[in-house]
């Protein structure tokens, strides 16, 4: 108190306390008596170069006391026996042989996630208002940042995206770091998604905290996402934790309300939505007034809506099974899902994103009654291929309600059920069987997407698919207005622009949260395609493949971002010898926000760990047969 405002505390001995005593010998700065809520060990020594020195230290409560001795041999078994315990453990969960470079980067990934666990204290309440004891804030907090979220009061250990550069929860970020977290805590996964949706995180209408700095900013809607595949991971058929989904698909349905009320102005089922998480990505910043006037209609935007309709849907299906209550949810979901679906794929001079000159989906600027399509090739145009689902015929017939619905939808809404498509299955145990497919493309527009997708030139990498073609590297949108050039071009890693604070860069980097939600959808579209939808990959190569095997590329490509090659030279680390040729870090691995789109160097923060963990998901789906 004194240090920061300059008046008199009710004690002495206050939070910098450690820092005075250690650095400043002030040694009245802690208690001598040995009271307080906070201690600290305090030990001088010398380390000589290349040594080491172990200090021992034994925590316990008083009614535990283990006795005399407290250190020796039976202190060092307790670890031999959690390295050995912790030993076993990774052996089960990951696929790779142990002591291989796979299974020494899968570990590392799964041990740096777990170090991203932090207790997380904001009580806005008290932020606006003061503490106890502490001046009060000056009244501009009332009308600045985070002030309508008083009812917000977080005091939880939660997963940061990176507790060293970022220490403060980011909520897309968590739905990602909660699918390699299925694995190590179940327990632990299923509360994080659970608790953003608790009525003191989730604003009462609906929306969710997206992070401290601006908890009203809108991020991509993957929770739904995440909460769905938590649950199928964390269980057998038939034993999975029905109670888990079905609360949270109660608090989703809020949080998709307000998505449809806030971001959907006109009732088109065409969305905005702001910079949803992708930075820079857009030619103008997404998140203020344009400077045309009018507004932009998203692809991403949309897509994410129909994404995130398409996964209630998925869900209310699943619940649907044991409680019929849960069949009309999935017709409201299917209907909407349809609906989005048409709207999007009209052609862009008819209101829709489909650019079908140039085969792809684009953001329109729509100012008054004209449009325009912003003609950016890069991850917005790749979204759309997130929201896919196949229903098979089989479960429709065990949903008497929903199907009831599904017919009389056919019949009497001809010009929307003309988007989806239908298969026999030709051999397996379902043989015979239909299959309805669901998804934002269609047969035709998905393979000239994939042409873009998988061409070298374009998105593909040998680290994964770029958040921007390399297209613009050469030939860079520009887009004038107001006699101000915006453009963009090819940035292959760090950012060249202030957009965003310019610590993050989406023009061109390949960024693991958005490939593996690709590889996802690759291998769902080749659930229902099987052996009759091939693609060029690489484009233009004349190697056809299933989706399914496009999908292990693309995993494997990223996987290769962190293994070393014949020189020990990890992509990740660029040319930093340090990792190559120092006995002492060559065996360790940086688990960066993103890499670079040509050569893999890792950029941004350097232990997210976060997202960045979902390369244990994709190296499993490498060793899948």
């Amino acid at each position: 108190m004194e240090e920061l405002y300059k008046v008199e505390h009710y004690t002495k001995f206050a939070r910098d306390g450690f820092h005075r005593y250690v650095v400043k010998g002030e040694k009245e700065a802690v208690d001598s008596r040995g009271r307080g809520t906070k201690c600290a060990p305090h030990y001088t020594v010398e380390v000589p170069s290349r040594e080491q020195v172990t200090l021992r230290v034994r925590f316990y409560a008083n009614e535990e006391d283990p006795k005399a001795p407290y250190f020796g041999e039976g202190f060092d078994k307790i670890f031999e026996d959690r390295i050995q315990e912790t030993n076993v453990f990774y052996n089960e969960i990951i696929p790779a042989e142990k002591e291989t470079k796979e299974y020494e980067m899968s570990r590392q990934a799964y041990a740096s996630l777990l170090w991203t666990k932090q207790f997380y204290h904001y009580i806005v309440r008290n932020w606006l208002f003061g503490d106890k004891d502490t001046p009060t804030p000056p009244e501009s907090r009332l009308s600045g940042r985070n002030a309508d979220w008083k009812h917000l009061f977080n005091r939880d250990v939660v997963s940061m995206p990176d507790k060293w550069e970022y220490p403060w929860y980011a909520s897309w970020d968590l739905a990602f770091h909660m699918i390699p977290f299925a694995r190590v805590d179940p327990f632990f996964a299923k509360e994080q998604l659970l608790l953003f949706l608790r009525e003191w995180y989730m604003a009462p209408n609906g929306q969710m905290p997206a992070y401290e700095f601006a908890f009203d900013d809108v991020n991509p809607p993957v929770h739904a996402w995440a909460v769905f595949r938590v649950f199928k991971m964390t269980g057998k058929r038939g034993e999975r934790d029905r109670v888990f989904l079905a609360k949270c698909f109660h608090k989703l349905l809020l949080n998709f309300t307000w998505w449809v009320n806030r971001k959907d102005p006109e009732g088109r089922n065409i969305f905005s939505g702001g910079f949803l998480g992708l930075d820079n990505i857009g030619v103008f910043d997404r998140s203020r007034p344009l400077p045309t006037g009018g507004h932009l209609e998203q692809a991403d935007g949309t897509a994410w809506v129909a994404f995130f309709c398409i996964v209630m849907l998925d869900i209310a299906l699943e619940l649907a099974i044991t409680d019929p209550a849960y069949e009309d949810m999935a017709s409201k979901f299917f209907e909407h899902f349809v609906a989005i679906l048409d709207a999007m794929n009209a052609m862009a001079g008819g209101g829709g994103l489909w650019d079908e000159k140039e085969g792809f989906y684009y953001d329109v600027l729509r100012v008054e009654h004209c449009t325009q399509p912003l003609r950016i090739r890069s991850l917005v145009g790749l979204v759309p291929l997130f929201a896919t689902l196949t229903i098979e015929e089989e479960w429709i017939d065990k949903l008497p309600g929903f199907k009831k619905r599904l017919e009389w939808f056919m019949k009497h809404r001809p010009e929307l059920s003309q988007h989806l498509n239908f298969m026999t299955v030709l051999d397996g145990p379902n043989a015979g069987k239909g299959r309805q497919l669901l998804g934002i493309p269609s047969r035709k527009n998905l393979k000239k997407v994939l042409e873009y997708m998988l061409d070298e030139k374009e998105f593909l990498s040998d680290f994964g698919i770029r958040s921007l073609s390399k297209v613009h590297k050469d030939k860079p949108f520009r887009f004038h207005a107001d006699n101000t050039e915006y453009r963009v071009d090819y940035v292959p890693a760090e950012s060249n622009t202030e957009m965003f604070g310019g610590n993050s860069n989406w023009r061109g980097p390949i960024w693991l949260c958005m490939n593996y939600l690709l590889v996802e959808s690759l291998e769902r579209y080749d659930y229902f395609y099987g052996d009759t939808f091939k693609v060029e990959c690489p484009t233009g190569s004349g190697n056809m493949m299933r989706l399914k095997n496009v999908a292990k590329v693309i995993s494997q490509r990223m996987v290769n971002l962190f293994l070393p090659d014949e020189n020990g030279r990890r992509p990740c680390h660029g040319d930093n010898k340090m990792y190559t040729e120092d006995e002492d870090w060559k065996d360790l691995i940086l688990f960066y926000e993103f890499f670079h789109g040509d050569n893999g160097r890792g950029c941004g923060a350097s232990h997210q760990t976060g997202w960045t963990a979902v390369i244990t998901a994709c190296l499993e789906k490498t060793m899948k047969s």
